[in-house]
């Protein structure tokens, strides 16, 4: 089934059988009166909720002055905000540290939990639980991985053999994920969804 325009879909679970980018997500919000900013999680729950009735608006901005940043020095009882906390460099050094890990990556789940400490100004939040979320010890924000789909279906098409046959996989893929997007077949890769379109693919 093609995917309809959005103010023809009569509820949230319609809603769900279809792929929306982000940027169509905020064009949805927008000429909704709706908030329209943030992830695309967040925007699918301001959508979420207007199809039950509630109308998530637009934050009006704060003009609130920014603390001025004045640790130093890191341990791990220091406050996320206290500190400044950012993806850089120096707070990567702090953990390769603390991990003893040489390649030290931060994970979704650090993201998205630094991203919720920062929204609601959680000042108790220090980079020790920061820490424990690396290890999966504690649980503040996780991040939804149904955000992935994309690159799970382009992984497990160019896993399947069968896709050898492409000499543009990734172009193959996409073509393939644009039918399997607009429709509200499974948002997934699969050998049987290639048969039934290879014809359409070559």
């Amino acid at each position: 089934m093609q995917r309809p325009e959005f103010d023809s879909i009569k509820d949230y679970t319609e809603f769900c059988k279809y792929y929306w980018y982000r940027d169509e997500l905020i064009k949805i919000c927008k000429a909704h009166g709706l908030k329209a900013t943030g992830s695309k999680i967040e925007l699918n729950k301001v959508v979420e909720a207007y199809f039950s009735g509630e109308k998530i608006l637009p934050e009006k901005k704060k003009s609130a002055k920014k603390k001025e940043v004045v640790v130093t020095e890191l341990t791990l009882d220091t406050g996320l905000i206290a500190c400044g906390f950012t993806f850089g460099n120096r707070f990567r050094e702090f953990f390769k540290q603390q991990t003893r890990e040489e390649n030290f990556k931060f994970n979704v789940d650090m993201v998205a939990t630094a991203k919720a400490v920062k929204e609601s100004g959680d000042e108790s939040f220090t980079l020790g639980d920061l820490l424990d979320i690396y290890y999966g010890k504690k649980t503040y924000a996780t991040y939804d991985k149904s955000a992935l789909q994309w690159n799970k279906f382009v992984k497990d098409f160019c896993a399947d053999e069968a896709t050898g046959i492409f000499n543009e996989r990734l172009k193959a893929a996409a073509a393939l994920w644009k039918i399997v997007r607009e429709s509200d077949i499974k948002k997934e890769y699969s050998h049987d969804l290639l048969e039934e379109y290879k014809h359409i693919l070559l």
